[in-house]
């Protein structure tokens, strides 16, 4: 007697897989009864019954309804194509054109394909790349100001550390890198906006561990944006959302699903920001921004680094702020431990990052900030980034040749 069953799949639905063979092991029983399912565009679920036969083979004989559908017209089931490279190509790009949002990017550099584009319907990356689908990979940003790229160093030297703390290598020495991020904006001809990248363990396979990547890979991308951030003071909440641990928060990576949830919490509630406390209670940072306090003493404080990202326009505030000490504005900077009370009790809040650069805050929850106005701290150190952004030292400002 054969040691196994044959089990034949017969389904006349043209979007499901054609009919396939199963071993089963035998049994001692004369029938059983089987489910099984055709896993194509949808699913149909049917029944078999199997008897022992010399050709020992099985056959569906009854059929159940379509799984998650009550429409069991299969004329109505999607008919997906296949498609040639170059029709993939036309339906990105008319994809692109049809959902255009209000960001235009203008060029991308991937070391997958070792070049530059500046059409918007390839600037994709390999859905095996272990970024993507096990979030292996960290990335950072770069402000485009009147042709110069703004803190390029400061932002790649945290890319880099943040690459290092994540077990990434690099594809490209740091002076190669830093070239084509360069080289990247001079072929977008973007004069103002920001330029993102990442760097990832590369794609490979679907695994968990990164062994079977091949090498990692770099992406950067310029994104067009000609306004500067509006100055209008918002709306905070604490957020309810638990935040990462010092571990990864201060590693600048592309797990931000808790950042993407506090925020969205926050705009649930009518409110721009989420602020996160640390597990002391303390106040940590927002979703993606620092936070800074002006005292009744008139200090200017900020939360320590050492269980939060250190933001590069925050820090960049804490050297330019400075100035303010000179004009009698604050009295002085100081990191530290700032508590909820503290916080709700400053005199002004503000948020701190690069894609805003200084945002008053009016509100924390329920409790007015100072007199519920744009205070004259953030105004001031709103106009100094800008102006440092515009006309600062060759330290912060890389020229691009366009």
């Amino acid at each position: 007697m054969a040691s196994s069953l044959t089990f034949l799949c017969e389904t006349t639905l043209k979007n499901a897989f054609p009919s396939r063979s199963f071993a089963f092991p035998s049994g001692s029983h004369e029938a059983q009864r089987l489910s099984f399912g055709f896993h194509g565009v949808a699913l149909r679920r049917a029944k078999a019954e199997v008897k022992w036969r010399s050709s020992r083979e099985v056959r569906a004989v009854e059929n159940s309804s379509w799984a998650g559908s009550a429409d069991t017209d299969i004329n109505n089931l999607f008919d997906a194509p296949v498609l040639s490279n170059t029709e993939v190509a036309e339906r990105l790009r008319t994809y692109q054109e049809q959902n255009q949002s209000n960001q235009h990017y203008m060029a991308m550099f991937s070391s997958i394909f070792g070049g530059i584009t500046t059409d918007p319907a390839a600037m994709v990356i390999p859905m095996d790349d272990h970024m993507v689908h096990r979030g292996h990979g960290v990335f950072d940003t770069a402000a485009i100001m009147d042709g110069h790229l703004y803190e390029l160093d400061q932002h790649l030297d945290r890319l880099l550390r943040s690459a290092s703390m994540a077990k990434i290598g690099l594809p490209f020495d740091r002076s190669t890198i830093r070239n084509i991020l360069i080289n990247t904006v001079s072929a977008s001809k973007c004069t103002r906006g920001s330029l993102r990248y990442w760097l990832s363990v590369g794609p490979g396979d679907f695994q968990l561990s990164s062994s079977g990547c091949a090498k990692p890979a770099l992406y950067a991308i310029v994104i067009e944006g000609r306004s500067l951030p509006d100055q209008k003071g918002v709306r905070v909440i604490t957020s309810s959302i638990p935040m990462k641990s010092p571990e990864f928060a201060i590693m600048k990576n592309v797990n931000y699903l808790p950042n993407a949830l506090s925020k969205m919490e926050a705009e649930e509630n009518g409110a721009f920001a989420g602020i996160w406390l640390d597990n002391e209670g303390y106040v940590a940072e927002g979703p993606n921004m620092n936070v800074a306090f002006v005292t009744a003493d008139k200090e200017l404080m900020m939360p320590h680094f050492d269980k939060i990202l250190s933001g590069c326009t925050a820090k960049r505030v804490l050297v330019l702020a400075e100035k303010l000490i000179s004009e009698g504005m604050i009295d002085g900077i100081r990191l530290g431990n700032v508590s909820v009370e503290q916080g709700k009790m400053a005199d002004e809040m503000m948020l701190i990052g690069s894609g805003i650069i200084v945002k008053p805050v009016l509100q924390w929850d329920k409790h007015i900030i100072g007199d519920g106005k744009e205070g004259p701290v953030a105004k001031a150190l709103f106009d100094l980034i800008v102006e440092d952004m515009q006309s600062g030292p060759a330290s912060v400002r890389v020229p691009v040749p366009y």
